[in-house]
């Protein structure tokens, strides 16, 4: 990695001011000055490196970075500094810079201090003092870390326009369809923002065409549907062949861990996804217990990293389509999409996953979209600036959306049916809730019905554990409650429990097995296609397994694919 040259004129000069920050802080002068150096040679060219020698003054810093509008992508600071230690100082800098990659120097016998700190002030990692060689020891942490915070900043600063109004399900439609894809975009608030009113007049749209896309080309989309979007902007991809080793039908943790597994395998491997990569996971605000990632990452990084992983061992990835039906004619088998495409392929992996089941209380199905939504909807997040937000639901993904929603709501309320979260919900995240001041947590509780005014949601009313009833004002509610499995369109193919979970392995030897041999434990009734992950009848719900599940799936394929 070369030193970035000089600046040589004025232009450029400008150009490298308005780079993003890398700003690092320690109070001995030579490992300031080792650390600056190393950073500025790895990172120099796309990064500005700054450096402080106390907490204080990089806090000054910072506070003159953001009255320049400059944007901060990384804080390095060492734990023992005398003035303010290393966790204090990244606690203050996290309320100016929310956004910034923060990590922490430190010696062995910090160890324990820089593992708190995870949790303390959401520490993305700690670097053991010496760091050489930096090639290896510090190098990859930080490029990694810059990779992810780009991602973020390129879909905040976004290429894609969207107008419309915030409680509006067309709107919400497009905009999650977007940010779930990954797609640069900048949504736009029509009662709120007077830029986005000016916009509609400049492109000649009324009130009757929200929401509106604005595309980077010049193109107006009035009223576009999620597929008209995604089609215009690339999103949704068409078969690259006639025939594959393997179609993956799904694109969660199990879906693309298969992907992964199959392509650098060798097998010719086609994954396809209704929504977007990363299925139900995708909308986890933070996965704390997945195996190698101590400071944890949101399901959004997660479906990020392995997608990119698949592509680049040569995963094929169609995104926006949904398989409509599955059929077996000899050796073949197979799969028709929605939008009229057929893939063969000689073995199929269902991994279509499920969702969060749909509230039946009066109220909600006519306020989906409009204050009521199903997952975490990250996109929603900000929006709830101190707002009383509801969570209903008792098992991990609530507890993570109830964790994440505290950092931007006046109150966060779970609605839990059950008598306790302990039964249904991971031991750290009861901690975590339990020490929100902001976050409540009602047990024996549950919402009979939703109310509206003006086409949005304004209160729920409750039952409470003894019964009696009341009403509460809300502004936007999310729903986790029990899972539903895709698999109407598997009706008639393959043998489901009574609940729609997909049979396989030794659960399907008496549902019409056709061989004489006895099925691999992840294949379903019809030779050839495998099931993994949630959709799988007695299925462990955990991102790990479904990923897990998805590489076993690729082993039992190539024992399949050897046997003819």
């Amino acid at each position: 990695m070369a030193t970035a040259p000089a600046p040589t004129s004025s232009s450029d000069r400008a150009a490298a001011e308005r780079r993003p920050a890398i700003l690092a802080v320690d109070d001995e002068p030579a490992v300031l000055a080792a650390v600056a150096r190393d950073l500025r040679r790895g990172f120099g060219e796309g990064f500005r490196i700054l450096r402080a020698s106390s907490g204080p003054e990089a806090l000054d810093l910072l506070r003159q970075l953001l009255a320049r509008g400059d944007r901060v992508a990384m804080l390095i600071a060492d734990q023992r500094m005398p003035a303010m230690a290393g966790t204090e100082y990244l606690v203050e800098a996290r309320k100016l810079v929310p956004d910034a990659k923060r990590v922490l120097l430190t010696a062995y016998a910090d160890t324990a201090a820089a593992i708190a700190a995870i949790n303390e002030v959401a520490l993305d990692y700690y670097l053991l003092k010496p760091w050489d060689p930096p090639e290896e020891q510090l190098y990859p942490v930080v490029e990694d870390l810059l990779t992810t915070w780009e991602s973020g900043a390129a879909l905040e600063a976004g290429g894609v326009r969207i107008v419309g109004h915030r409680f509006s399900k067309d709107t919400h439609d497009l905009r999650d369809f977007l940010a779930r894809n990954r797609v640069p975009a900048r949504w736009m608030d029509v009662e709120r923002d007077g830029e986005a009113r000016e916009l509609l007049k400049v492109a000649g749209v009324g009130a009757d065409g929200l929401p509106v896309a604005l595309l980077e080309d010049g193109t107006v989309l009035e009223r576009p549907t999620v597929l008209e979007l995604a089609e215009r902007l690339g999103v949704a991809g068409q078969p690259a062949q006639d025939h594959y080793d393997l179609v993956v039908v799904g694109g969660g943790p199990a879906g693309l861990g298969a992907a992964v597994y199959g392509a650098s395998e060798g097998l010719r491997t086609v994954m396809v996804e209704r929504e977007a990569p990363g299925g139900q996971a995708g909308q986890s605000s933070l996965i704390e217990n997945y195996l190698g990632f101590p400071a944890g990452l949101s399901g959004s990084d997660l479906a990020r990293r392995a997608t990119d992983q698949a592509r680049r061992l040569g995963a094929e990835l169609l995104t926006v389509q949904d398989a409509v039906a599955l059929r077996a004619e000899g050796a073949g088998r197979f799969v028709e999409l929605s939008g009229g495409n057929v893939l063969s392929a000689n073995c199929v992996l269902i991994a279509s996953g499920v969702s969060y089941r749909q509230m039946t209380a009066p109220g909600f199905a006519e306020l989906t979209g409009a204050g009521v939504y199903y997952g975490a909807a990250m996109t929603e997040a900000r929006s709830c600036a101190q707002q009383h937000v509801v969570v209903i639901g008792g098992a991990n993904s609530a507890g993570q959306a109830a964790v994440h929603f505290s950092g931007y709501a006046r109150q966060v309320t779970m609605l839990v049916r059950g008598p306790s979260l302990e039964a249904s919900m991971s031991h750290y995240l009861v901690e975590q809730l339990a020490a929100l001041p902001n976050v409540v947590v009602r047990t024996g509780s549950s919402a009979i019905a939703a109310h509206g005014e003006d086409g949005r949601l304004r209160r729920l009313r409750i039952a409470g554990p003894d019964g009696a009833e009341y009403e509460d004002d809300v502004d936007a509610c999310f729903v986790f409650i029990g899972a539903s499995p895709h698999t109407d369109w598997l009706a008639g193919v393959v043998a489901r429990d009574e609940r729609g979970f997909i049979l396989a392995g030794p659960d399907v030897r008496d549902a019409g097995w056709p061989l004489g041999r006895d099925p691999f434990l992840l294949e379903t009734s019809v030779p050839g296609v495998f099931v993994a992950g949630d959709v799988r009848a007695r299925s462990i719900k955990r991102v790990a397994s479904a990923v897990g599940e998805g590489a076993m799936a690729v082993s039992l394929i190539h024992q399949y694919l050897g046997e003819g």
